[in-house]
Protein backbone atom coordinates (compact mmCIF):
# COMPACT_ATOMS: atom_id res chain seq x y z
CA UNK A 1 0.00 0.00 0.00
CA UNK A 2 1.29 3.45 -0.95
CA UNK A 3 -0.63 6.73 -0.89
CA UNK A 4 0.29 10.40 -0.52
CA UNK A 5 -1.79 13.18 0.99
CA UNK A 6 -1.35 16.87 0.08
CA UNK A 7 0.50 16.36 -3.17
CA UNK A 8 -0.15 19.08 -5.72
CA UNK A 9 -2.46 18.29 -8.64
CA UNK A 10 -2.57 20.51 -11.72
CA UNK A 11 -3.24 20.01 -15.40
CA UNK A 12 0.27 19.90 -16.90
CA UNK A 13 -1.06 20.89 -20.33
CA UNK A 14 -2.23 24.24 -18.96
CA UNK A 15 1.05 25.27 -17.33
CA UNK A 16 3.75 27.31 -19.04
CA UNK A 17 6.58 25.49 -17.24
CA UNK A 18 6.71 21.78 -16.48
CA UNK A 19 9.31 21.42 -13.74
CA UNK A 20 10.63 18.02 -12.63
CA UNK A 21 12.19 18.08 -9.16
CA UNK A 22 14.49 15.05 -9.06
CA UNK A 23 16.00 13.55 -5.93
CA UNK A 24 18.86 11.17 -6.86
CA UNK A 25 18.34 8.91 -3.88
CA UNK A 26 15.54 6.71 -2.56
CA UNK A 27 12.05 7.93 -1.63
CA UNK A 28 12.44 7.68 2.16
CA UNK A 29 15.50 9.95 1.99
CA UNK A 30 13.95 12.35 -0.52
CA UNK A 31 10.85 12.96 1.57
CA UNK A 32 12.98 13.62 4.65
CA UNK A 33 14.78 16.47 2.85
CA UNK A 34 13.49 19.90 3.83
CA UNK A 35 15.14 21.56 0.82
CA UNK A 36 13.53 19.13 -1.61
CA UNK A 37 10.09 19.79 -0.19
CA UNK A 38 10.66 23.58 -0.18
CA UNK A 39 11.34 23.52 -3.94
CA UNK A 40 8.13 21.53 -4.50
CA UNK A 41 6.10 24.08 -2.57
CA UNK A 42 7.80 27.16 -4.06
CA UNK A 43 7.33 26.16 -7.69
CA UNK A 44 3.76 24.93 -7.24
CA UNK A 45 2.69 28.22 -5.66
CA UNK A 46 3.37 29.82 -9.04
CA UNK A 47 0.33 30.02 -11.31
CA UNK A 48 2.44 29.39 -14.42
CA UNK A 49 4.33 26.27 -13.29
CA UNK A 50 3.73 22.68 -12.24
CA UNK A 51 6.41 20.94 -10.19
CA UNK A 52 6.31 17.14 -10.13
CA UNK A 53 8.66 14.86 -8.20
CA UNK A 54 10.88 12.16 -9.65
CA UNK A 55 12.73 9.96 -7.17
CA UNK A 56 15.56 7.53 -7.89
CA UNK A 57 15.57 4.93 -9.40
CA UNK A 58 12.41 5.95 -11.28
CA UNK A 59 12.50 8.30 -14.27
CA UNK A 60 8.75 9.02 -14.16
CA UNK A 61 6.96 11.55 -12.00
CA UNK A 62 4.99 10.58 -8.91
CA UNK A 63 2.19 13.02 -9.78
CA UNK A 64 1.29 12.13 -13.41
CA UNK A 65 3.66 9.26 -14.26
CA UNK A 66 5.21 11.47 -16.95
CA UNK A 67 8.65 10.57 -18.33
CA UNK A 68 11.46 13.00 -17.61
CA UNK A 69 11.85 13.87 -21.30
CA UNK A 70 8.40 15.54 -21.20
CA UNK A 71 9.53 18.31 -18.84
CA UNK A 72 10.88 21.75 -19.68
CA UNK A 73 13.26 21.87 -16.70
CA UNK A 74 14.80 19.02 -14.73
CA UNK A 75 16.12 20.08 -11.31
CA UNK A 76 18.36 17.83 -9.20
CA UNK A 77 18.60 18.34 -5.43
CA UNK A 78 22.08 17.08 -4.50
CA UNK A 79 22.93 16.63 -0.83
CA UNK A 80 25.50 13.82 -1.02
CA UNK A 81 28.47 13.41 -3.35
CA UNK A 82 27.72 9.69 -3.72
CA UNK A 83 24.49 10.66 -5.49
CA UNK A 84 26.47 12.00 -8.47
CA UNK A 85 26.45 8.47 -9.88
CA UNK A 86 22.66 8.37 -9.63
CA UNK A 87 22.32 11.73 -11.42
CA UNK A 88 24.02 10.27 -14.50
CA UNK A 89 22.13 7.00 -14.25
CA UNK A 90 18.82 8.88 -14.21
CA UNK A 91 19.74 10.93 -17.29
CA UNK A 92 20.80 7.81 -19.15
CA UNK A 93 17.63 5.87 -18.25
CA UNK A 94 15.53 8.89 -19.28
CA UNK A 95 17.24 8.86 -22.70
CA UNK A 96 18.52 12.40 -22.25
CA UNK A 97 22.05 13.02 -23.61
CA UNK A 98 24.47 12.89 -20.67
CA UNK A 99 26.69 15.75 -21.75
CA UNK A 100 25.12 19.18 -22.08
CA UNK A 101 27.04 19.87 -25.32
CA UNK A 102 25.16 16.98 -26.97
CA UNK A 103 21.67 18.26 -26.09
CA UNK A 104 19.38 20.23 -28.38
CA UNK A 105 16.47 22.60 -27.84
CA UNK A 106 14.25 19.51 -27.80
CA UNK A 107 15.88 18.36 -24.55
CA UNK A 108 15.00 19.66 -21.07
CA UNK A 109 17.17 22.26 -19.38
CA UNK A 110 19.11 20.52 -16.59
CA UNK A 111 19.74 22.44 -13.35
CA UNK A 112 21.01 21.43 -9.91
CA UNK A 113 21.18 22.81 -6.38
CA UNK A 114 21.88 21.77 -2.82
CA UNK A 115 25.00 21.93 -0.63
CA UNK A 116 27.23 19.80 -2.87
CA UNK A 117 26.23 21.69 -6.02
CA UNK A 118 26.79 24.98 -4.20
CA UNK A 119 30.19 24.12 -2.75
CA UNK A 120 31.82 22.71 -5.89
CA UNK A 121 29.81 22.39 -9.12
CA UNK A 122 32.86 21.45 -11.22
CA UNK A 123 32.69 17.60 -11.13
CA UNK A 124 29.15 17.67 -12.61
CA UNK A 125 29.58 20.70 -14.86
CA UNK A 126 29.80 18.70 -18.11
CA UNK A 127 26.33 17.28 -17.38
CA UNK A 128 24.43 20.12 -15.66
CA UNK A 129 23.53 23.30 -17.57
CA UNK A 130 22.89 25.63 -14.62
CA UNK A 131 23.73 25.39 -10.91
CA UNK A 132 21.73 27.30 -8.30
CA UNK A 133 24.27 28.53 -5.75
CA UNK A 134 22.74 28.86 -2.29
CA UNK A 135 19.18 28.96 -0.97
CA UNK A 136 16.33 28.39 -3.39
CA UNK A 137 13.94 31.01 -1.97
CA UNK A 138 16.28 33.80 -3.03
CA UNK A 139 16.95 32.87 -6.65
CA UNK A 140 14.50 30.28 -8.01
CA UNK A 141 11.65 32.66 -8.90
CA UNK A 142 14.04 35.02 -10.71
CA UNK A 143 15.42 32.09 -12.68
CA UNK A 144 11.96 30.82 -13.69
CA UNK A 145 10.74 34.31 -14.57
CA UNK A 146 13.69 34.84 -16.89
CA UNK A 147 13.33 31.37 -18.41
CA UNK A 148 9.65 32.04 -19.13
CA UNK A 149 10.33 35.48 -20.64
CA UNK A 150 12.96 34.04 -22.97
CA UNK A 151 10.70 31.16 -23.92
CA UNK A 152 7.70 33.38 -24.70
CA UNK A 153 9.82 35.77 -26.77
CA UNK A 154 11.35 32.90 -28.72
CA UNK A 155 14.78 33.87 -27.41
CA UNK A 156 15.52 30.79 -25.33
CA UNK A 157 18.48 28.89 -26.72
CA UNK A 158 19.94 26.13 -24.62
CA UNK A 159 23.24 26.50 -26.49
CA UNK A 160 23.50 30.11 -25.35
CA UNK A 161 22.50 30.59 -21.74
CA UNK A 162 24.26 33.96 -21.42
CA UNK A 163 21.06 35.81 -20.39
CA UNK A 164 21.15 33.86 -17.11
CA UNK A 165 24.51 35.43 -16.24
CA UNK A 166 22.53 38.45 -15.05
CA UNK A 167 21.51 36.40 -11.98
CA UNK A 168 24.64 36.41 -9.79
CA UNK A 169 23.77 33.25 -7.87
CA UNK A 170 23.74 31.02 -10.95
CA UNK A 171 26.81 29.13 -12.14
CA UNK A 172 26.47 28.53 -15.88
CA UNK A 173 28.68 25.59 -16.83
CA UNK A 174 29.45 26.73 -20.38
CA UNK A 175 30.77 30.11 -19.19
CA UNK A 176 32.69 28.98 -16.08
CA UNK A 177 31.56 32.22 -14.46
CA UNK A 178 32.03 33.55 -10.96
CA UNK A 179 28.90 33.10 -8.83
CA UNK A 180 27.92 34.41 -5.41
CA UNK A 181 25.95 32.38 -2.90
CA UNK A 182 22.33 33.41 -2.30
CA UNK A 183 21.23 33.46 1.33
CA UNK A 184 17.95 34.69 2.76
CA UNK A 185 18.49 37.83 4.85
CA UNK A 186 15.40 37.50 7.05
CA UNK A 187 14.54 33.98 8.19
CA UNK A 188 11.05 35.13 9.16
CA UNK A 189 10.45 35.18 5.39
CA UNK A 190 11.77 31.65 4.90
CA UNK A 191 9.45 29.19 3.18
CA UNK A 192 7.69 27.00 5.73
CA UNK A 193 5.94 23.78 4.72
CA UNK A 194 2.41 24.47 5.93
CA UNK A 195 0.92 21.58 3.94
CA UNK A 196 3.63 18.89 3.76
CA UNK A 197 3.14 15.65 1.85
CA UNK A 198 2.14 12.78 4.12
CA UNK A 199 3.11 9.26 3.13
CA UNK A 200 0.80 6.39 3.95
CA UNK A 201 2.42 3.01 3.38
CA UNK A 202 2.97 -0.39 4.93
CA UNK A 203 6.39 -0.64 3.25
CA UNK A 204 9.18 0.38 5.67
CA UNK A 205 11.49 1.04 2.71
CA UNK A 206 9.19 3.86 1.61
CA UNK A 207 8.44 5.47 4.97
CA UNK A 208 10.41 8.76 5.28
CA UNK A 209 13.40 8.67 7.63
CA UNK A 210 11.71 11.07 10.06
CA UNK A 211 8.33 9.33 9.45
CA UNK A 212 5.43 11.72 8.98
CA UNK A 213 6.37 14.77 11.00
CA UNK A 214 6.31 18.54 10.89
CA UNK A 215 9.59 20.11 9.73
CA UNK A 216 10.22 23.38 11.58
CA UNK A 217 13.23 25.19 10.12
CA UNK A 218 14.36 27.12 13.21
CA UNK A 219 17.64 28.46 11.82
CA UNK A 220 20.17 28.23 9.01
CA UNK A 221 23.95 28.17 9.06
CA UNK A 222 26.27 27.43 11.92
CA UNK A 223 29.07 29.79 12.95
CA UNK A 224 30.77 27.58 15.54
CA UNK A 225 33.57 27.13 13.00
CA UNK A 226 34.48 23.44 13.28
CA UNK A 227 37.35 23.40 10.79
CA UNK A 228 36.36 20.20 8.99
CA UNK A 229 32.64 20.97 8.61
CA UNK A 230 31.21 22.52 5.44
CA UNK A 231 28.03 23.50 7.29
CA UNK A 232 30.14 25.81 9.46
CA UNK A 233 31.17 27.95 6.49
CA UNK A 234 28.76 27.55 3.57
CA UNK A 235 25.61 29.48 4.49
CA UNK A 236 26.84 32.13 6.94
CA UNK A 237 25.74 34.23 8.79
CA UNK A 238 23.63 32.31 11.27
CA UNK A 239 19.96 33.33 10.98
CA UNK A 240 16.91 32.46 13.10
CA UNK A 241 13.12 32.42 12.85
CA UNK A 242 11.23 34.10 15.69
CA UNK A 243 10.01 31.52 18.20
CA UNK A 244 6.37 32.63 18.24
CA UNK A 245 6.26 32.50 14.44
CA UNK A 246 7.52 28.92 14.61
CA UNK A 247 4.80 28.00 17.11
CA UNK A 248 2.13 29.61 14.89
CA UNK A 249 3.50 27.71 11.88
CA UNK A 250 3.42 24.41 13.79
CA UNK A 251 -0.22 25.01 14.77
CA UNK A 252 -1.14 25.82 11.16
CA UNK A 253 0.58 22.67 9.84
CA UNK A 254 -1.09 20.54 12.51
CA UNK A 255 -4.49 21.99 11.57
CA UNK A 256 -3.84 21.11 7.90
CA UNK A 257 -2.48 17.62 8.52
CA UNK A 258 -3.34 16.38 12.01
CA UNK A 259 0.37 15.85 12.68
CA UNK A 260 1.66 16.29 16.24
CA UNK A 261 5.28 15.19 15.88
CA UNK A 262 7.80 17.97 15.18
CA UNK A 263 11.38 17.78 13.93
CA UNK A 264 13.37 20.93 14.61
CA UNK A 265 15.63 21.52 11.60
CA UNK A 266 18.80 23.61 11.52
CA UNK A 267 22.57 23.30 11.24
CA UNK A 268 22.84 23.87 15.00
CA UNK A 269 19.38 23.50 16.57
CA UNK A 270 20.59 23.58 20.19
CA UNK A 271 22.28 26.95 19.48
CA UNK A 272 18.87 28.47 18.71
CA UNK A 273 18.64 31.45 21.08
CA UNK A 274 15.15 30.59 22.41
CA UNK A 275 15.41 26.80 22.37
CA UNK A 276 14.08 26.28 25.91
CA UNK A 277 11.06 28.51 25.31
CA UNK A 278 10.35 26.93 21.91
CA UNK A 279 10.46 23.30 23.11
CA UNK A 280 8.41 24.01 26.22
CA UNK A 281 5.78 26.03 24.33
CA UNK A 282 5.42 23.36 21.66
CA UNK A 283 5.14 20.70 24.33
CA UNK A 284 2.41 22.67 26.11
CA UNK A 285 0.54 22.79 22.77
CA UNK A 286 0.57 18.99 22.68
CA UNK A 287 3.45 18.42 20.26
CA UNK A 288 6.13 15.74 20.45
CA UNK A 289 9.45 17.48 19.70
CA UNK A 290 12.53 15.84 18.19
CA UNK A 291 15.75 17.06 16.65
CA UNK A 292 18.13 15.10 14.40
CA UNK A 293 21.22 16.13 16.40
CA UNK A 294 22.41 18.63 19.00
CA UNK A 295 25.65 20.45 19.74
CA UNK A 296 27.15 19.20 22.99
CA UNK A 297 28.32 22.56 24.33
CA UNK A 298 24.81 24.06 24.27
CA UNK A 299 23.00 21.08 25.79
CA UNK A 300 21.71 21.60 29.33
CA UNK A 301 19.88 19.21 31.61
CA UNK A 302 16.81 21.46 31.35
CA UNK A 303 16.81 21.07 27.55
CA UNK A 304 17.12 17.30 27.91
CA UNK A 305 14.27 17.22 30.43
CA UNK A 306 12.03 19.21 28.06
CA UNK A 307 12.90 16.96 25.11
CA UNK A 308 12.30 13.81 27.17
CA UNK A 309 8.92 15.10 28.34
CA UNK A 310 7.98 15.86 24.75
CA UNK A 311 8.73 12.27 23.72
CA UNK A 312 12.26 12.28 22.32
CA UNK A 313 13.80 8.83 22.81
CA UNK A 314 17.26 9.09 21.20
CA UNK A 315 19.87 11.80 21.69
CA UNK A 316 22.36 12.24 18.83
CA UNK A 317 25.63 14.08 19.51
CA UNK A 318 29.04 14.37 17.86
CA UNK A 319 32.09 14.47 20.17
CA UNK A 320 34.18 13.91 16.98
CA UNK A 321 37.39 12.80 18.72
CA UNK A 322 39.58 13.07 21.80
CA UNK A 323 40.08 16.44 23.49
CA UNK A 324 43.43 17.31 21.86
CA UNK A 325 42.06 16.64 18.36
CA UNK A 326 38.89 18.59 19.14
CA UNK A 327 41.08 21.61 19.90
CA UNK A 328 42.73 21.30 16.48
CA UNK A 329 39.38 21.35 14.72
CA UNK A 330 38.08 24.29 16.81
CA UNK A 331 35.70 22.19 18.86
CA UNK A 332 37.14 22.87 22.29
CA UNK A 333 34.75 20.83 24.42
CA UNK A 334 36.30 19.27 27.54
CA UNK A 335 35.81 15.56 28.11
CA UNK A 336 33.95 16.30 31.34
CA UNK A 337 31.23 18.21 29.46
CA UNK A 338 30.69 15.23 27.17
CA UNK A 339 30.57 12.86 30.16
CA UNK A 340 28.10 15.20 31.89
CA UNK A 341 25.74 15.20 28.88
CA UNK A 342 25.97 11.41 28.54
CA UNK A 343 25.33 10.89 32.27
CA UNK A 344 22.31 13.20 32.18
CA UNK A 345 20.97 11.51 29.06
CA UNK A 346 21.36 8.03 30.57
CA UNK A 347 19.74 9.20 33.81
CA UNK A 348 16.75 10.54 31.85
CA UNK A 349 16.42 7.33 29.85
CA UNK A 350 17.68 8.48 26.45
CA UNK A 351 19.26 6.08 24.03
CA UNK A 352 22.38 7.78 22.68
CA UNK A 353 24.12 7.84 19.32
CA UNK A 354 27.59 9.39 19.06
CA UNK A 355 29.53 10.33 15.93
CA UNK A 356 33.32 10.32 15.65
CA UNK A 357 35.78 11.11 12.86
CA UNK A 358 39.24 9.70 12.20
CA UNK A 359 41.92 10.70 9.71
CA UNK A 360 43.18 14.14 10.68
CA UNK A 361 46.61 14.17 9.03
CA UNK A 362 48.48 15.24 12.17
CA UNK A 363 46.95 12.60 14.47
CA UNK A 364 49.27 9.97 15.97
CA UNK A 365 49.12 6.31 16.99
CA UNK A 366 48.80 7.47 20.59
CA UNK A 367 45.71 9.48 19.62
CA UNK A 368 43.88 6.42 18.31
CA UNK A 369 44.69 4.49 21.49
CA UNK A 370 43.28 7.39 23.53
CA UNK A 371 40.17 7.43 21.31
CA UNK A 372 39.63 3.73 21.99
CA UNK A 373 39.80 4.35 25.74
CA UNK A 374 37.48 7.38 25.44
CA UNK A 375 34.84 5.33 23.62
CA UNK A 376 35.08 2.57 26.24
CA UNK A 377 34.48 5.07 29.06
CA UNK A 378 31.37 6.44 27.33
CA UNK A 379 30.09 2.94 26.57
CA UNK A 380 30.45 1.95 30.24
CA UNK A 381 28.02 4.73 31.22
CA UNK A 382 25.06 2.78 29.84
CA UNK A 383 25.18 0.38 32.78
CA UNK A 384 22.99 0.96 35.81
CA UNK A 385 25.77 1.05 38.38
CA UNK A 386 25.09 2.10 41.95
CA UNK A 387 28.32 3.25 43.58
CA UNK A 388 26.83 2.56 47.06
CA UNK A 389 25.94 -1.04 46.24
CA UNK A 390 28.29 -3.94 46.92
CA UNK A 391 27.01 -5.76 43.81
CA UNK A 392 26.39 -3.29 40.99
CA UNK A 393 24.30 -4.48 38.06
CA UNK A 394 25.92 -4.77 34.62
CA UNK A 395 22.54 -4.56 32.93
CA UNK A 396 22.47 -1.80 30.33
CA UNK A 397 19.98 0.90 31.26
CA UNK A 398 19.96 2.40 27.73
CA UNK A 399 21.63 1.70 24.39
CA UNK A 400 24.70 3.65 23.36
CA UNK A 401 25.76 3.38 19.73
CA UNK A 402 28.88 4.75 18.06
CA UNK A 403 29.55 5.68 14.45
CA UNK A 404 33.13 6.27 13.27
CA UNK A 405 33.63 7.95 9.91
CA UNK A 406 36.65 8.98 7.83
CA UNK A 407 37.30 12.72 7.85
CA UNK A 408 36.65 14.03 4.33
CA UNK A 409 38.26 17.40 3.45
CA UNK A 410 35.56 19.69 2.02
CA UNK A 411 35.55 22.82 -0.17
CA UNK A 412 35.27 26.22 1.55
CA UNK A 413 36.62 24.88 4.85
CA UNK A 414 40.05 25.33 6.49
CA UNK A 415 40.75 21.69 5.63
CA UNK A 416 40.17 22.10 1.89
CA UNK A 417 43.93 21.88 1.31
CA UNK A 418 44.30 18.60 3.26
CA UNK A 419 44.85 15.25 1.58
CA UNK A 420 43.00 12.00 2.28
CA UNK A 421 45.20 9.19 3.60
CA UNK A 422 43.24 5.99 2.97
CA UNK A 423 46.04 3.70 4.20
CA UNK A 424 46.23 5.48 7.55
CA UNK A 425 42.44 5.50 7.99
CA UNK A 426 42.16 1.77 7.19
CA UNK A 427 44.86 1.06 9.79
CA UNK A 428 43.01 3.05 12.45
CA UNK A 429 39.70 1.33 11.66
CA UNK A 430 41.36 -2.09 11.99
CA UNK A 431 42.78 -1.12 15.38
CA UNK A 432 39.44 0.13 16.71
CA UNK A 433 37.57 -2.94 15.43
CA UNK A 434 40.05 -5.22 17.15
CA UNK A 435 40.03 -3.35 20.45
CA UNK A 436 36.36 -2.37 20.75
CA UNK A 437 34.74 -5.79 20.55
CA UNK A 438 31.48 -5.82 22.45
CA UNK A 439 30.86 -2.14 21.75
CA UNK A 440 27.94 -1.27 19.44
CA UNK A 441 30.01 0.55 16.82
CA UNK A 442 29.85 0.99 13.05
CA UNK A 443 32.55 2.18 10.68
CA UNK A 444 32.20 3.91 7.33
CA UNK A 445 34.40 2.51 4.58
CA UNK A 446 37.82 4.08 4.09
CA UNK A 447 37.53 3.25 0.37
CA UNK A 448 34.19 5.01 0.07
CA UNK A 449 35.78 7.93 1.91
CA UNK A 450 38.39 8.22 -0.83
CA UNK A 451 35.70 8.25 -3.53
CA UNK A 452 33.76 10.90 -1.63
CA UNK A 453 36.92 13.00 -1.28
CA UNK A 454 37.63 12.88 -5.02
CA UNK A 455 34.03 13.81 -5.84
CA UNK A 456 33.98 16.57 -3.23
CA UNK A 457 37.31 18.23 -4.02
CA UNK A 458 37.82 17.27 -7.65
CA UNK A 459 37.84 19.40 -10.78
CA UNK A 460 35.84 19.25 -14.02
CA UNK A 461 37.84 16.24 -15.29
CA UNK A 462 36.24 14.04 -12.59
CA UNK A 463 33.22 14.01 -14.90
CA UNK A 464 35.04 11.50 -17.11
CA UNK A 465 35.33 9.06 -14.21
CA UNK A 466 31.65 9.51 -13.41
CA UNK A 467 30.66 8.79 -16.99
CA UNK A 468 32.90 5.71 -17.14
CA UNK A 469 31.25 4.40 -13.95
CA UNK A 470 28.02 3.87 -15.91
CA UNK A 471 29.60 1.07 -17.92
CA UNK A 472 32.28 -0.36 -15.62
CA UNK A 473 33.53 -0.36 -12.06
CA UNK A 474 36.18 2.27 -11.39
CA UNK A 475 39.18 0.71 -9.66
CA UNK A 476 40.59 2.10 -6.41
CA UNK A 477 43.83 2.71 -8.33
CA UNK A 478 41.97 5.11 -10.63
CA UNK A 479 40.34 6.91 -7.70
CA UNK A 480 43.75 7.30 -6.03
CA UNK A 481 45.27 8.65 -9.25
CA UNK A 482 42.53 11.26 -9.44
CA UNK A 483 42.76 12.33 -5.79
CA UNK A 484 43.79 16.00 -5.64
CA UNK A 485 46.93 17.13 -3.87
CA UNK A 486 46.55 20.82 -3.04
CA UNK A 487 49.03 23.16 -1.40
CA UNK A 488 48.10 26.21 0.64
CA UNK A 489 48.78 28.71 -2.14
CA UNK A 490 47.04 26.79 -4.93
CA UNK A 491 44.14 28.08 -6.96
CA UNK A 492 41.24 25.77 -6.20
CA UNK A 493 38.51 24.62 -8.62
CA UNK A 494 35.76 26.15 -6.47
CA UNK A 495 37.44 29.54 -6.01
CA UNK A 496 34.97 30.97 -8.53
CA UNK A 497 32.13 30.25 -6.05
CA UNK A 498 31.92 33.08 -3.52
CA UNK A 499 30.33 31.80 -0.31
CA UNK A 500 31.20 35.10 1.45
CA UNK A 501 33.85 33.57 3.73
CA UNK A 502 37.23 34.94 2.67
CA UNK A 503 40.12 32.71 1.63
CA UNK A 504 42.40 34.67 3.96
CA UNK A 505 40.21 33.69 6.89
CA UNK A 506 40.26 30.02 5.86
CA UNK A 507 44.07 30.09 5.58
CA UNK A 508 44.28 31.59 9.08
CA UNK A 509 42.02 28.84 10.42
CA UNK A 510 44.06 26.19 8.60
CA UNK A 511 47.23 27.40 10.28
CA UNK A 512 45.55 27.40 13.69
CA UNK A 513 45.05 23.62 13.45
CA UNK A 514 48.71 23.06 14.22
CA UNK A 515 48.83 25.52 17.13
CA UNK A 516 45.41 24.45 18.50
CA UNK A 517 44.45 28.11 18.73
CA UNK A 518 40.70 28.54 19.10
CA UNK A 519 38.45 30.92 17.18
CA UNK A 520 35.60 31.69 19.58
CA UNK A 521 31.93 31.56 18.58
CA UNK A 522 31.06 34.95 17.09
CA UNK A 523 27.50 34.84 18.47
CA UNK A 524 28.98 35.18 21.96
CA UNK A 525 32.41 36.80 21.46
CA UNK A 526 31.76 39.18 18.56
CA UNK A 527 32.78 39.40 14.91
CA UNK A 528 36.18 38.07 13.84
CA UNK A 529 35.82 39.27 10.24
CA UNK A 530 35.32 36.02 8.32
CA UNK A 531 33.66 38.07 5.58
CA UNK A 532 30.12 36.67 5.72
CA UNK A 533 28.53 39.73 7.32
CA UNK A 534 29.91 42.16 4.74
Amino acid sequence: MFYELNKCEKNPLREDIRFASVYPNVYKTAMSSLGYQIIYGLVNEREDSYCERVVYPSVRSLETNSPLRDFDIISFTIQYEQDYFNVLEILRKAEIPLRRKDRTDNDPLIIAGGPCATANPLPLSDFIDVFVIGEAEVVLDDFLDLYLDLKKDGRFNRNDLSPFLDIESLYISEFKNNAKIAVLDDMNNAYQLTRPIITQTDDEDLMPVFSNSIFLNVSRACTRGCRFCMSSYLYRPQREVEADLLVDTALKISENTGLKKINLIGAAVSDYSHIDYLIETLREKGFVVSTPSMRIESITRDILVSLRKSGLKTLTIAPESIESIRKKINKDIPDEKIFEVVRDAVDLGFNIKLYFIIGLSSSSDEDIVELKDFIKIIDSMKYDIDSNSKSSSRKAKVSIKFSVNPLIPKPHTPMQWNAYDMKDIKSKIRYLKKNLKGVDIKFDSAKMGLIQYVLSCGDRDIGELLEKSLTRKISMKEWKENAPNYSLGDELPWDLIDVSVSKEFLISEHEKMETKDQTPWCEEFGCYDCGACH
